[in-house]
């Protein structure tokens, strides 16, 4: 974990000194909806001493109504006064794991899924750095204030103004980020209109997790107080690249240094870093589920438009799931290109490091690189070259991931059971509605 920030002591006075009214304790639900409890000043110590309850029944995918009293215990260090809003009462925040009212964490909390499987890594010697990559859409809003799919730009890769009118959105975003912390490493338009990336500075697992949750509501807001709306739904558009959450990945030991490196083999990985690219392929059909979590996600996955569909693996080409990118030494890293932005990270960040340490634990061999456009290539090659591929929709990677019990161990048996329920109604309620395009295809015809 990251240094110790703050203490106690410290966050009392901060908000006394700073005038701060409210302060927002956050916490996130198995789909990675971002929930809170808002205390006032007053109720800060309480707070800070985990006596702050809330009804875990209202959250979905927690738990029933007759076990419903759950409580919020509050990680100093995330302590950061919000940027916005400040006219309407200064507001901060804290992010919070949740607790059973025996004291005991909750495993229907992402945050304690991705702590456990940490934990693991940790007993190993390892810690998991992850670096993310977050791209989103900035629409226009109709009459009514709702999201639209309209944009005024039309701008493409790396474009800037007056091409890319959402460049000085953008940049407030980038203003805001760094006000809470963050080290924005870039940010740029993406390839399709109206769509934006921001990266910032890769962090262990937990706080980069946290940090994409921080990351999104801050985004939102810039946008919403811009008049516009910022969406992280995977393909919002027909015909155009959908959005990504590429996760870079790395290992470090307890001196800090990367495990992944090593500069005696000829393409600059260690063995670890190999059996762990083994154990993410391996795994890769089973987690889509949780880092591809919707139905529109699978509409992203298909060629043609960046996002892999093949499960291999490559040093010099980005048709693969799985990367290398160039910088070697200390930086060395992999990066996972399927999973998207609507996942929820703690739960998406906990399936990678799970798979990637099956590949450790279990030596996995890892198959050749494929250093080709794999979209280009016939079944038969692929076949030859032990390409997989994975899952076409929602439906056949819930059911590959209940199969998967590194997948279903790392998640635990309540998250399993309240994930798949929820998934597979989802898929069931898609299923079974009549889309425009079937209305323009054969309401006339037939």
């Amino acid at each position: 974990m990251s240094e110790k920030k703050y203490t106690r002591e410290d966050i009392v006075r901060i908000v006394k000194d700073e005038e701060i009214d409210f302060i927002r304790l956050q916490f996130s639900d198995i789909f990675g909806i971002l929930k809170n409890v808002a205390i006032t000043a007053d109720q800060l110590e309480k707070a800070l001493d985990n006596k702050c309850m809330f009804d875990g029944s209202s959250v979905e995918g927690f738990v029933r109504i007759e076990e419903s009293d759950m409580y919020l215990y509050p990680d100093y260090d995330s302590f950061v006064i919000f940027p916005w809003n400040q006219e309407k009462g200064k507001a901060a925040r804290l992010i919070c794991d949740v607790y059973t009212a025996e004291g005991e964490p909750f495993m229907g909390d992402p945050r304690n899924v991705l702590k456990k499987v940490c934990a693991e890594a940790a007993e190993m010697g390892y810690t998991f750095n992850v670096g993310p990559e977050c791209e989103f859409f900035l629409f226009q809003l109709d009459e009514h204030g709702k999201p639209t799919t309209k944009s005024n730009d039309n701008g493409s890769y790396f474009d800037l103004g007056p091409t890319d009118p959402g460049e000085t959105v953008r940049q407030e975003m980038v203003l805001a980020l760094e006000d809470m912390g963050f080290e924005i490493e870039a940010s740029h338009h993406e390839v399709a209109p109206a769509q934006h990336e921001i990266d910032f500075k890769y962090d262990d697992a937990v706080s980069a997790a946290d940090n994409i949750m921080t990351f999104k509501l801050a985004v939102k807001t810039i946008a919403q107080k811009n008049n516009l709306y910022a969406t992280f739904m995977p393909k919002p558009i027909k015909g155009i690249a959908g959005s990504g959450m590429h996760v870079n990945m790395s290992l470090a030991d307890k001196d800090g240094k990367n495990i992944f490196a090593d500069d005696k083999d000829p393409m600059g990985l260690s063995k670890v870093a190999y059996h762990f690219i083994a154990g993410i392929m391996k795994h890769a059909a089973a987690m889509a589920a949780i880092t591809n979590p919707l139905v529109n996600s699978y509409k992203r996955l298909v060629p043609g438009y960046e996002a892999p569909v093949y499960v291999a693996w490559s040093a010099t080409n980005r048709s693969p799931l799985v990367r290398i990118p160039s910088a070697r030494g200390n930086s060395t890293r992999i990066e996972l290109r399927n999973p998207d932005p609507s996942a929820t990270p703690h739960l998406a960040l906990a399936v990678c490091l799970a798979a990637g340490l099956d590949g450790i634990k279990n030596k996995l061999e890892l198959c050749d690189s494929v250093d080709r456009n794999i979209f280009t290539m016939t079944e038969e090659e692929r076949e030859e070259a032990n390409v997989g591929t994975l899952p076409y929709r929602l439906l056949d990677a819930i059911n590959l991931m209940k199969k998967d019990d590194v997948i279903c161990n790392a998640l635990g048996e309540h998250v399993v059971t309240k994930y798949t329920e929820a998934k597979l109604k989802e898929w069931e309620e898609y299923r079974t509605s009549v889309s425009q395009w079937e209305l323009d295809e054969y309401l006339a015809k037939y």
